[in-house]
């Protein structure tokens, strides 16, 4: 059993999933980031590759891409990273990048990399399921799992085809967009939680827009396995940029808020 699965085994709980991009702003605040959100309360640390064009990303998170790679963040250092972060925690770690980042560097010597640092999952944003064979066979020789975004677009043949080749969640885009904070969970996402749910037993994560306590309730009473965090820990890692000690103090006070909005009464 992975460490992925063994999180979402446990009861009463909606898995907190905390995102950040690696390197930003810097390599050395990145792992501070990374340590904070595990002190904080994260039950799986995602980590951004940072890339030029990050198509599935909004303003905040293309931003930190920006700054990440202007402070020479490149695989290496974030495969570095993701050794200091194993050396610290047990916490499963997953990679979200884009395929060009992975065909550059060669599809096996990517996932063997990752393995050999100690990540438990990858998801390409802009890898297409039916793309996605040569990957899949590659990420389960490395016993990395491969996850899949699921859109409310996704037809129920395609939905078929994800569930076959997934691992680890699936990873459930709660808008029509780009990643960024949103005001509410809209209607339609908790729809579409309901009808990926009968396609599949695998945990099912929300992600895009998830930004307050309110957010994480709502999740976690539809039904929801996890959620997904990224935007608004971005935006405590750029508020704080000159204020470490602060940003850590911030970054483990939020984590702590939602995870507390997604226990569940028992």
């Amino acid at each position: 059993m992975s460490r992925i699965d063994r999180v979402f085994q446990r009861n009463g709980q909606t898995t907190f999933i905390g995102f950040a991009v690696a390197g930003d702003p810097d390599r050395d605040t990145s792992a501070r980031v990374a340590h904070a959100l595990i002190d904080g309360g994260t039950d799986i640390l995602e980590l951004g590759v940072p890339f030029s064009d990050p198509v599935a990303d909004g303003k905040t998170i293309q931003k930190a891409d920006e700054r990440a790679i202007a402070a020479g963040t490149t695989p290496d250092t974030v495969f570095s990273l993701v050794r200091e972060i194993r050396a610290y925690s047990a916490v499963p770690i997953v990679l979200l990048t884009y395929y060009n980042m992975v065909y550059r560097r060669g599809v096996e010597r990517f996932y063997r990399e990752a393995h050999e640092a100690g990540v438990d999952g990858i998801l390409i944003a802009d890898m297409p399921v039916e793309e996605s064979a040569e990957v899949v066979e590659i990420a389960r020789t490395y016993e990395i799992d491969p996850i899949f975004l699921v859109t409310r677009t996704t037809s129920p043949e395609r939905m078929d085809e994800i569930v076959r080749r997934a691992r680890g969640f699936l990873y459930l885009v709660s808008v029509l967009g780009v990643t960024g904070a949103r005001d509410r969970v809209p209607d339609e996402a908790l729809a579409l939680l309901h009808r990926v749910r009968t396609h599949t037993a695998l945990p099912l994560a929300l992600g895009f827009g998830i930004s307050a306590p309110e957010h994480v309730k709502t999740c976690a009473e539809a039904g929801a396995d996890g959620v997904i965090v990224g935007s608004a820990i971005v935006s405590i890692v750029e508020k704080n940029a000159g204020n470490i000690p602060l940003m850590e103090q911030e970054l483990k006070r939020y984590v702590a808020r939602m995870k507390a909005a997604g226990v569940r009464d028992r």
